[in-house]
């Protein structure tokens, strides 16, 4: 193949995203970027040492929904890029969700021995490769949205600031703290404290990729709002149908252990809520993601059925 023929056919598979208007599509291709571009990282980097290490760091990547990759991609297309411009990010939040299952899985953590029905890293590897993994996992993800592929240097800027607060202590990394500490406490956390928690440990990840296409567009104001509202709906809908399935959900099916939740006595939306109050809820925060589109209008219906997704799935 010539070098013309091959630069027609990149073109031809980028025009091709502006159709993916299926969720189920637009997740496998969302998985299908995320694997080209961890690829393309680490044959760039094909010199680096530590081929230990770098196998541990890919592992802990592969086999994932790529949920936030997909937010990230579809937040990107219904603002007129395709993945040439917001691959990259999407592979960078990736990275950070990636990072922070394997420190959440390391035992002084939540000491889970499998994950995606593969063992988790410090079990596959030790905990010293698990903890250095996840240690080297975050930092190549902010040197991703450096990359000048993705816009200027005030769009990089943007990304890398809201990432970083998103997994930081007024993120993911602060609701996991509140999250551990309920383990401890004399009285169970309130719905309040919940919600607290889980838009930090799961939903501020979630709401960065969801406005992280709209930053590189540097879309209307407006625009970024609809989508960080979709984002926070969505998060706390995702969270909430966890807390479901860690009740009614199939180990196998999880790729990991359930229950464990309620056998600590931890409170959760399940027990504040009740099952079938849970579920409503669940119900409901997907009803308000969806409408917080509205501006989008028909462009945005692949991020509507990602949302009805998120309290269909059983894993």
């Amino acid at each position: 193949m010539t070098l013309r023929e091959m630069s027609e056919q990149r073109k031809q598979a980028l025009a091709a995203e502006f159709e993916l208007t299926s969720f189920p599509d637009a997740l496998k291709h969302a998985q299908d970027v995320i694997v080209a571009q961890d690829d393309a990282v680490f044959r760039a980097q094909a010199h680096a040492s530590n081929p230990p290490l770098i196998a541990a760091m890919r592992y802990a990547v592969r086999g994932g929904k790529g949920m936030r990759a997909f937010l990230v991609l579809e937040s990107g297309r219904i603002n007129g890029l395709t993945s040439a411009r917001t691959g990259l990010s999407a592979l960078a939040v990736e990275y950070m969700h990636a990072y922070s299952l394997i420190h959440d899985d390391l035992p002084c953590m939540d000491d889970d021995d499998m994950r995606r029905g593969c063992p988790t890293v410090h079990r596959k590897w030790n905990e010293h490769t698990a903890v250095l993994a996840g240690d080297a996992l975050q930092p190549l993800a902010f040197d991703l949205l450096c990359d000048p592929c993705i816009g200027d240097a005030r769009i990089g800027l943007k990304l890398v600031r809201g990432l970083a607060r998103a997994a930081g202590h007024q993120g993911m990394v602060g609701g996991q703290m509140m999250d551990i500490a309920a383990e401890t406490r004399d009285t169970p956390y309130s719905l309040d404290q919940i919600i607290a928690v889980q838009q930090g440990k799961t939903g501020a990840l979630i709401k960065w990729s969801a406005t992280a296409g709209a930053v590189i567009a540097d879309a209307a104001e407006d625009e970024f709002n609809a989508l960080d509202l979709y984002g926070e709906k969505l998060g706390l809908a995702f969270q909430i149908w966890d807390d479901v399935l860690d009740i009614e959900g199939d180990a196998q099916a999880m790729g990991k252990a359930v229950g464990k939740d309620a056998a600590r006595g931890k409170a959760t939306f399940v027990s504040h809520l009740g099952l079938d109050g849970a579920k409503r809820r669940a119900r409901d925060l997907v009803t308000e993601a969806s409408d917080a589109l509205n501006i989008f209008g028909d462009k945005a219906e692949t991020l509507r059925q990602a949302a009805r997704f998120v309290i269909s799935r059983d894993s």
